[in-house]
């Protein structure tokens, strides 16, 4: 039996302990604040810059010695998304903005952002369990 590296072995619980972990770390956040329909902006005060703090401790929470936990930018946030024209207009994602949202991002629920698309709303999609999606699925791969 072989469980030596095995990224598999990590479980759903483990994963949201983690996230949890670097949430109160990144933000202060309380524990008990840190529920998965929590989103990062509203409910737990995360703001953009935090963003890439958030990034930076779960790749240090999940890597490990054999496989390092890597995030490229715009893979967790779309923040290289914003500024292109082709993406955004009059602060709205464009159709093929939303196509790239979907295709890049499975980890978060585009239905609701999907009917206003203001950038401004972005932010409200990531919630600790779009997290905790978004890692395990990396795991996976």
């Amino acid at each position: 039996m072989h469980t030596n590296g095995d990224t598999m072995s990590i479980s759903r619980a483990d994963i949201e302990a983690k996230v949890t972990e670097v949430l109160e770390s990144a933000l202060g956040a309380d524990a008990d604040d840190i529920v998965p329909t929590a989103t990062l902006t509203e409910d737990l005060g995360a703001e953009s810059i935090d963003f890439l703090d958030i990034q930076f401790q779960l790749e240090k929470k999940f890597s490990t010695p054999e496989k390092p936990f890597k995030i490229e930018q715009g893979e967790l946030f779309p923040e290289n998304m914003m500024s292109n024209p082709e993406y955004v207009k009059d602060g709205k994602f464009t159709d093929a903005g939303m196509a790239v949202l979907k295709e890049r991002m499975p980890h978060v629920d585009l239905a609701v952002f999907a009917a206003d698309r203001n950038v401004k709303g972005l932010a409200k999609i990531f919630t600790v369990k779009s997290l905790c999606d978004f890692i395990e699925l990396k795991l996976k791969k």
